[in-house]
């Protein structure tokens, strides 16, 4: 898992975060947001503008808490960003109530930032840099290890504040765990960096810290007030705001340089001075660098909305002496630890395309023609050019094109309207046709020009229609006659919720009614005849039983007169 995670059943076509990118290291897959690690510099933008809330951010918390049950001796590294984003009276209240969450100790990072500050200021008397580029954020290092390697020469060869505090902690404590507390979201990434993984254990946000002392029931301000014991970092806790690195070196430092000296904040401008010093334009310079607009007070893993980075800027150069640190003690440290770091160059083996592919994935999209190329950007690339190349690469898709995709499906719906063989109708709550298919004149008599300046009810009864959009419920498989039309419709009219329209399709059963009504009288026709057969063959059955009964009793009769004659003759012969 990386440490910013997608909600893929939240991340649908919205490509916000891939125009938000600066550095364009996501990638779309079926229409679904994807981070690119090797390309990922962690400036968390996408995390504060996704508007679906679809992308959520690892935490260690269960990590440290696990830490502290099994007994292990956990020390926090506490970033000067504190000062403006936790409540309290003295910040001695801020140590204590950490130590209640189970911390064997709290130190500041700021310490380390001494330290760090100290390298620079040497770095400055040596003079032998064209320019000097701070290392103290890593969003910045990334961007130009990653996208501005010809730079990597300018980056301080000095570790962050971070980790020279983590090296300075393991120094003293070698078998301790060190948690640094920032508000930064690319220090996770920079805590296992295999140049330094060893150093920080872990890594936690404000927010995290915060919910972690909810749950306990701890309230900073009724705290005890438990002073920070080790070195007084002083100027150095002005890191955090912007102008605050530069703030320290000029107060550190023992002897005046040659270098001039600004900030840059904000990943935008950021991007903007590198191309300026690739184009030779900036030289003799001391730069601090932040990705974040306004530095680390608004970083990523910041977001409660009331913290005003202007505010705790006023307020920390206000309160904040700007003093160096215990120089002897800061000469010592250095004397037994080394702070150099070496950067490299991570810029990625991207495939290019040549300009015939190019070309052709622009006609893909019916860019045909450079006026076709609108650059409006809704892809999230700046170019169509640019969104081109970027499909060559498999970072993104065809149909992120949204003119290509309105177009495309505006000439579906067209296809669908000319071609089809039912009639489609679409009515708003007026009844006035909104829509009209083009087959509907064979029925109706009435062309598509005509339909869509009537109303419904002027060639058809509503009723039906009124009904679905009265109840919202759907109508399916109605048959209706329209006598005047001469014509039987099969009618599927459906609700339309978001446009509170109804959309209806007719389909012509007239001769499928035609041969259902042919076939009923055929069948009538039968019945009767086979009736009329029963009829005859049930007056013939009496005809023929009539005759028979006659014939039966003519018979009887006569064979009765004859039984008699009989009779009477024998009777005759016995008298005589």
């Amino acid at each position: 898992m990386g440490i910013i995670d997608f909600k893929a059943t939240k991340c649908k076509h919205c490509y916000k975060c891939v125009r938000y990118c600066d550095v364009k290291a996501i990638m779309i897959r079926d229409g679904r947001a994807e981070i690119m690690p090797d390309k990922c510099i962690l400036c968390g933008h996408c995390l504060s503008i996704c508007p679906q809330e679809a992308k959520t951010l690892t935490s260690d918390l269960s990590l440290v808490r696990g830490m502290i049950r099994r007994g292990e001796k956990v020390i926090i590294s506490l970033a000067p960003s504190y000062m403006g984003l936790l409540s309290y009276r003295t910040i001695g209240q801020v140590k204590n109530a950490l130590k209640q969450l189970g911390f064997f100790d709290v130190r500041e990072t700021a310490e380390g930032a001494a330290v760090v500050t100290a390298e620079y200021a040497k770095l400055l008397a040596e003079g032998t840099m064209e320019n000097i580029i701070t290392t103290c954020c890593p969003s910045v290092n990334s961007l130009i290890e990653i996208y501005y390697p010809e730079l990597v020469p300018y980056l301080a060869p000095v570790v962050s504040p971070m980790i020279a505090h983590g090296m300075m902690i393991k120094k003293q404590y070698p078998e301790a765990k060190v948690v640094f507390l920032g508000p930064c979201i690319a220090k996770k990434q920079e805590s296992e960096d295999v140049r330094h993984g060893d150093v920080i254990d872990a890594v936690l946000n404000f927010n995290d810290i915060k919910r972690w002392l909810a749950d306990e029931n701890i309230v900073i301000e009724q705290c005890e007030d438990e002073p920070f014991e080790q070195i007084d970092p002083k100027v150095n806790r002005l890191y955090p705001v912007t102008n605050g690195v530069v703030n320290s070196v000029i107060s550190t430092e023992e002897q005046a340089d040659h270098y001039r000296k600004f900030y840059v904040h904000g990943l935008s401008n950021c991007i903007d001075l590198c191309k300026s010093m690739l184009r030779g334009e900036i030289r003799g310079c001391f730069i601090e660098m932040n990705s974040c607009s306004g530095g680390c007070i608004k970083g990523p893993a910041v977001n409660d909305e009331t913290i005003s980075r202007f505010k705790v800027k006023l307020d920390m150069e206000e309160t904040i002496r700007k003093e160096p640190a215990d120089g002897d003690r800061i000469r010592r440290v250095r004397e037994e630890l080394s702070f150099a770091k070496s950067f490299e160059d991570h810029s990625p083996n991207d495939p290019m395309p040549t300009e015939a592919q190019i070309q052709d994935i622009l006609r893909m999209t019916g860019k045909t023609r450079p006026e076709d190329e609108l650059n409006c950007g809704a892809c999230g690339y700046p170019t169509c050019r640019e969104k081109a190349v970027a499909v060559f690469q498999k970072k993104a898709e065809l149909n992120m094109c949204i003119p290509f995709m309105h177009e495309k499906s505006e000439s579906f719906a067209n296809l669908v309207m000319e071609t089809s063989p039912n009639v489609v109708l679409i009515v708003d709550q007026d009844m006035k046709i909104l829509e009209y298919s083009a087959v509907g004149e064979k029925y109706f008599g009435k062309t598509r020009q005509e339909a869509l300046q009537m109303y419904l009810y002027e060639f058809i009864d509503p009723a039906d229609f009124q009904w679905v959009l009265d109840t919202h419920q759907n109508i399916h498989g109605k048959k209706v006659t329209y006598t005047e039309y001469g014509v039987t419709m099969l009618q599927n009219i459906v609700y339309i919720k978001k446009e509170n329209a109804v959309l209806a399709t007719f389909i012509d059963i007239t001769k499928q009614e035609d041969q259902a009504r042919a076939d009923y009288e055929t069948k009538l026709e039968t019945i009767d005849l086979a009736q009329k057969v029963i009829h005859k063959q049930m007056m013939v059955a009496q005809e023929i039983a009539g005759l028979l009964g006659e014939t039966t009793a003519e018979t009887k009769t006569t064979l009765t007169k004859l039984c008699k004659t009989l009779l009477d003759d024998g009777n005759e012969s016995e008298v005589r």
